[in-house]
């Protein structure tokens, strides 16, 4: 069996054993499908469509081969569940420090932004609530932060955290809309926009929310593919874009106050979306506050609408 070791970001299906038997008595196998990341001595880590990733040991491969680059869209980006997406988001904006609570996530990053410094609770903890959330304060008591919960507004969850004598957070961000697009038709990079792998200096100093540049770096540059783009020298506009599996997030969008009202937002989120397709996006998230009427009006042109709103809870 070959393994080929230039495949790196080619679409690959790779066979392999598992722990367990299989119906004929053999060894236990499954399949992975995705984009090949990265391949060292041992492993190779592949990107699912939803933007996990597989580890798979090279000792534990059958058979491996490329394959023809994934059909464009299977499910429009409106089909998503509200848990799905969030699962998504999450791996767009990683923590410095995620720990599974079952399903949840736990997450940690020295307080740079709520949604990497929050529980994100999605499907099952894997123990009864009390047990979960107690098991949410003591990690946020570890990392000397006040515990908060992500919840889907209108959820199940919800419901559940209220009932536990949760309620509003006391930060200064309670929530946010989250909006989706489907990418059809063509997005054009603009000519005077760059799109770095790393962020500069130029660029923190024009994003208005970093306390600590090293922790904001670590949250920021987390994604394998992820792009920071800017116009100017120095940037007078920025953003963010990430691309996680068939996925891209939107983020970071800002200009400096004296040459707003000239275009410079939506010539950053043209390049930004042209930048992603090229990297195999098909649909596009974004996450906002509902009272942000400039970043509304912003995306509302290339079809972003609501998907849900979460909002982060505390303990009373």
């Amino acid at each position: 069996m070959t393994i080929d070791r230039d495949a790196r970001g080619r679409r690959i299906v790779v066979r392999h054993t598992v722990d367990g038997r299989g119906p004929s008595g053999g060894p236990a196998m499954t399949d992975v499908v995705g984009r090949l990341i990265e391949i060292t001595e041992s492993e190779a880590s592949i990107e699912r469509r939803d933007g996990s990733l597989a580890r798979v040991p090279l000792a534990d491969v059958v058979t491996w081969k490329v394959v023809p680059d994934r059909p464009r869209r299977t499910r429009p980006a409106s089909a998503f569940s509200a848990d799905e997406l969030s699962r998504i988001t999450s791996r767009g904006w990683p923590a410095v420090v995620s720990e599974p609570l079952g399903e949840w996530e736990l997450r940690a990053s020295g307080g740079f932004t709520g949604r990497a410094n929050s529980v994100a609770v999605h499907g099952d903890p894997g123990m009864e609530l009390e047990d979960a959330l107690a098991a949410v304060v003591a990690f946020y008591d570890e990392h000397g932060t006040r515990p908060r919960a992500q919840v889907v507004v209108g959820s199940d969850d919800e419901r559940a955290f209220l009932d536990a004598g949760w309620g509003p957070g006391t930060g200064p961000r309670p929530g946010a809309i989250v909006q989706v697009a489907d990418l059809a038709g063509e997005y054009r990079a603009d000519s005077e926009a760059r799109v770095a792998p790393t962020v500069d200096e130029t660029w923190l100093r024009l994003y208005p929310r970093v306390e600590n540049p090293a922790v904001a770096r670590e949250v920021l540059e987390g994604p394998t593919t992820v792009g920071f783009v800017a116009i100017g020298e120095p940037a007078i506009a920025i953003g963010r874009v990430v691309v996680t599996g068939e996925w891209a997030g939107m983020a970071a969008v800002e200009v400096v106050p004296e040459r707003r009202r000239e275009g410079l937002g939506r010539r950053i989120v043209d390049t930004a979306l042209a930048w992603a397709v090229d990297r195999g996006a098909d649909k596009a998230y974004l996450q906002t506050m509902r009272d942000n009427t400039a970043a509304l009006a912003l995306y509302a042109p290339y079809g972003f609408a609501e998907h849900h709103e979460y909002r982060y809870l505390e303990p009373l």
